[in-house]
């Protein structure tokens, strides 16, 4: 064994090492290779979609290169702390998260056993099991999975990839000076003399996608969650976002929508998300506010949202609100008066509670959903929801990770549990397990 550090995924991979220490050498990278680098960010994302595995130095399991891998179904290994420096280049490895919760690197290519599962025994349970999507690449083929829809669809793997320019660099494109930025703009919306449009056309295509190959399945699109360090790093974004000593608390999700310094742009999420619903027809489409820290803030989303033409209710429209602030659980009684539904983010409820940067590899072992503090406000606002006859699921990383925690959340209540793709089959046979069980306590 060489390396260990937190496992993502459960899978197992072998190749070549490439050590990649700067954005500036990943042309060095080819496909199949495992990359092995410090930390990762948006702009890292084409190459993690090449990549046979990933292994960062920093991060814990809700980390940037975490949550991309499991979106890629790319194993990865984060945290190891030195893993730059004990794998050399072009070294062949074989990385395992086959093995719990530490990821391994043993050196050479190792033989492994692969576990397959019956889909045709598979019963279906009364709790709905849905996924957590951002690639609309893998959209149709993830579909066949068994499963009940999208729990949680992202917007930010279609915009580093298929976009690339910030929002705000497109609106302004006519009144920007010459230069380096305005002729990458040029380039990748060659064709567009409107230049918003195109970031509206290439949103609407990639969320048209994840919502066709579910149809007509549920699809609940979390808008966009960017932190302002990860929108700087897009084509023309550092002119337009501050910086923030911790921007994971800082300028994000809701407050951004209605704020002077990013309406224009979170117009251009609108106006995508009615072409998908209202033109393409795919209205089985919902939307989610992320990171809504006051119910105010909530009504000011949908004022915003509702001049664009996205009004609750309006040709079935179902607005959901992250339940990833503690206010949240806290007003979770006033959040249902404005919202059809909540969706449990348990990495940043996990984190807002216990006061642990999730994004540290010092402080990982201290982060775990499982703590009594988190599942209290979880169990609280699951009973609250039913109280209340509004939707409650979970799209946080817990469930995947620790089957007994989906089986917590099936003896509260819970509607529905959203998970990677790579632990649909076997959290579901923890869920039926529960549900049996609880059938049986009822009938005792």
């Amino acid at each position: 064994m060489l390396v260990t550090g937190r496992s993502v995924g459960e899978k197992i991979a072998t190749g070549p090492v490439r050590v990649i220490k700067s954005v500036q050498f990943l042309d060095q990278f080819q496909p199949g290779d495992i990359l092995v680098t410090d930390k990762t960010d948006p702009d890292w994302e084409p190459i993690m979609k090449k990549a046979g595995a990933i292994v960062t130095n920093r991060g814990g399991r809700t980390c940037h290169a975490a949550i991309v891998s499991r979106e890629l179904g790319v194993p990865a290994i984060v945290g190891t702390e030195h893993g730059t420096e004990l794998l050399k280049d072009g070294q062949l490895v074989t990385v395992s998260c086959a093995e719990g919760d530490a990821g391994f690197v043993y050196d050479g290519k190792l033989e492994f056993d692969v576990q397959r599962t019956n889909l045709k025994e598979l019963r279906r349970p009364k709790t709905r099991v849905m996924m957590n999507l951002g690639n609309p690449e893998e959209a149709f083929s993830l579909s066949f999975i068994p499963n009940d829809g999208v729990g949680l669809a992202r917007e930010e793997f279609i915009i580093t990839t298929y976009i690339k320019i910030h929002p705000l660099a497109l609106v302004d494109y006519d009144r920007m000076e010459s230069g380096q930025v305005k002729q990458q703009i040029a380039g990748l919306t060659a064709g567009y003399d409107d230049k918003p449009q195109f970031f509206v056309d290439k949103l609407a295509q990639g969320v048209a996608m994840i919502a066709a190959a579910f149809y007509p399945k549920d699809v609940i699109l979390r808008l966009s969650d960017f932190k302002t360090n990860e929108y700087a790093n897009l084509i023309g974004g550092a002119k337009y976002e501050p910086v923030e000593e911790n921007p994971m608390i800082g300028f994000r999700g809701a407050s951004r929508y209605y704020n002077p310094r990013y309406q224009a742009g979170f117009a251009l999420e609108c106006r995508a998300m009615k072409k998908v619903r209202d033109e393409m027809g795919l209205t089985n489409l919902k939307l989610m506010i992320p990171f809504c820290r006051t119910v105010d803030e909530g009504r000011r989303v949908q004022a915003e949202m509702e001049k664009h033409g996205l009004k609750r209710g309006v040709n079935g429209l179902e607005l959901y609100v992250m339940c990833e602030i503690p206010s949240n659980v806290i007003l979770a009684e006033q959040f249902a008066d404005i919202f059809d539904g909540f969706s449990i983010g348990s990495n940043d409820l996990t984190q807002l509670i216990l006061g642990v940067d999730r994004d540290s590899e010092i402080v990982a072992p201290i982060f775990d959903e499982r703590n009594p503090a988190v599942k209290a406000m979880i169990g609280e606002v699951i009973h609250i929801c039913r109280s209340r006859q509004r939707k409650i699921g979970i799209c946080g990383q817990a469930p995947s990770d620790y089957p007994d925690f989906a089986q917590f959340l099936v003896e509260h209540g819970i509607d529905s549990i959203s998970l990677n793709p790579d632990t649909v089959l076997k959290t579901t046979v923890a869920i039926l397990e529960k549900e049996e069980a609880l059938r049986k306590k009822a009938r005792a």
